[in-house]
This record gives structure tokens, C-alpha cells and sequence, in this order.
């Protein structure tokens, strides 16, 4: 297990009013956000489970993988080998258990960096009394066992992942209604994520959100969606709040 650096100055834009460590549960996605994966387990399992279950071989080229899901990844990239629908629906839950158990079986070879202060943001947030849970597009057993490997899994009680939701909004709808059911009906959720989508799939919630750029978009980028707090690394908001007076 590493934990990645971060060597550029921190950059922060926060909306007048929001208070970033001051919200009540917090939904925070995996891939480009809590860590990166130097390996390519996951990846592998799409093609290999599709091969295995249907005989088919499918290319991932022009799907966008960042922000996307599990579900919608497969599904596309079955679209696009043109495996008929039918097949396909009879046959994806036994893709998606392979891709689980692909997983399974070589978690130990997995290569995670953790992002840079995600521990110690972790804790301070739990430290003030927050909810803390996952938003990934992962499927629920490949998510936890990514979290496990990280040595991240003491922190998170519950989330929403893709295996029901091929689509982000939905699945992000669904971890904030588990969200409300354990801090309270009037619970102010977060989503915490380092893309567009993330944003989007928050915003759609009427959620708030905090944008990393850890992952594959840059501050700029992420900024131009005015979310309600963007910032280099979560290193950078946990020294804002250490400089506060």
C-alpha cells in the first residue's frame, strides 16, 4: 500500500457559505479520489468475464471509463461487439459475478496508492461527528475489496454502487437515501468525487459537492462546474482548516 504526494501548490475555490468539513454524511467515490490502481485487475475482468460467460470478445475504445460505471461499461462494451440484447440479458449477472470473483481471486496482486490526505481527511471528518460512505461506479464487491486493500474499510458504514445502477444519478440517489436513513431524514449529504460525472450525479440529487482533482481532470476543469468546494488534494482542505482562525 502507498500513499501518493502531492508536490504542486494546493489550490481551493469554496462557495461563500459552505462549510466543507461541516456537513453530515459524505459520499465519497473510489477510483481518482480515495486512491488510484496500478494495475489493471478491474479493467481485465470486463473482457475476461465477458469471454468466459458468452464467448464473445469485446474493445473498449471510445467509452469513456472515468466517472462512468461498471454496469454502463459492460453493457457498452457488449453493444459494441454486437452481442444481442437477449444474450446479453441473460446472461449479465453471471458477467458480473465473474468480474467479481476475477477480482476476488487477485486482490492481493492489486497495486492502490492512496490519494494524498484521504486518511487524515477521514478522520477529521469522522472526528466531527460525520456519516461517512461510498459513491463509486465499482460493483459492491470489487469497491469493498479496493477499500479493504487500501486499509481505508474502518471508516465507511455503508454505499451505493453499480450493481443495481448502471446509471451514477441513480446510485448516488440511492447511497444518500441510505445516508438519511442512518444521520436523519434531514441530513446534509456531500458527494466528494474528482469528475464531471460526479458532480452531475450530486447535483441531479440537489446534494453539495466537493471536487478533488486527483483524478484524470484538472482544477480548471472541474471549477468550470461550480461545485461547492474544488480543490487540488484533500490535503490542501485539510490545511485550509488547519490555517483558519
Amino acid at each position: 500500500m502507498h500513499q501518493s504526494s502531492q508536490s504542486t501548490e494546493a489550490r481551493i475555490a469554496i462557495e461563500p457559505g459552505f462549510v466543507w468539513d461541516g456537513q453530515d454524511a459524505y459520499l465519497f467515490d473510489i477510483d481518482g479520489t480515495l486512491l488510484r490502481t496500478r494495475d489493471r485487475i478491474h479493467f481485465n475482468s470486463f473482457a475476461a468475464s465477458i469471454r468466459h460467460v458468452t464467448g464473445f470478445e469485446v474493445g473498449f475504445a471510445g467509452i469513456p471509463l472515468h466517472g462512468n460505471t461498471d454496469t454502463a461499461i459492460l453493457r457498452e462494451a457488449c453493444r459494441q461487439a454486437g452481442i444481442p440484447g437477449e444474450v446479453l440479458e441473460s446472461q449479465i449477472e453471471a458477467i458480473l459475478e465473474a468480474m467479481r470473483q476475477t477480482v476476488a481471486e487477485q486482490r492481493h496482486e492489486m497495486d492502490l496508492v492512496r490519494m494524498p490526505g484521504v486518511e487524515e481527511t477521514l478522520r477529521h471528518l469522522a472526528r466531527r461527528g460525520a456519516l461517512l460512505g461510498i459513491g463509486t461506479g465499482n460493483l459492491e464487491m470489487i469497491g469493498w475489496i479496493k477499500i479493504e486493500e487500501a486499509g481505508l474499510r474502518e471508516w465507511f458504514r455503508f454505499g451505493g454502487f453499480s450493481d443495481q445502477f448502471p446509471v451514477r444519478t441513480e446510485l448516488i440517489g440511492h447511497a444518500a437515501r441510505k445516508a438519511r436513513e442512518l444521520a436523519g431524514a434531514e441530513a446534509r449529504v456531500c458527494v466528494v468525487g474528482d469528475t464531471p460525472r460526479d458532480i452531475e450525479a450530486a447535483r441531479a440529487n440537489s446534494l453539495s459537492v466537493i471536487a478533488v482533482a486527483t483524478g484524470n481532470f484538472s482544477f480548471e476543469e472541474l471549477l468550470a462546474y461550480r461545485p461547492e468546494a474544488c480543490a487540488s488534494s484533500l490535503t490542501g482542505l485539510l490545511e485550509l482548516t488547519r490555517t483558519e482562525p
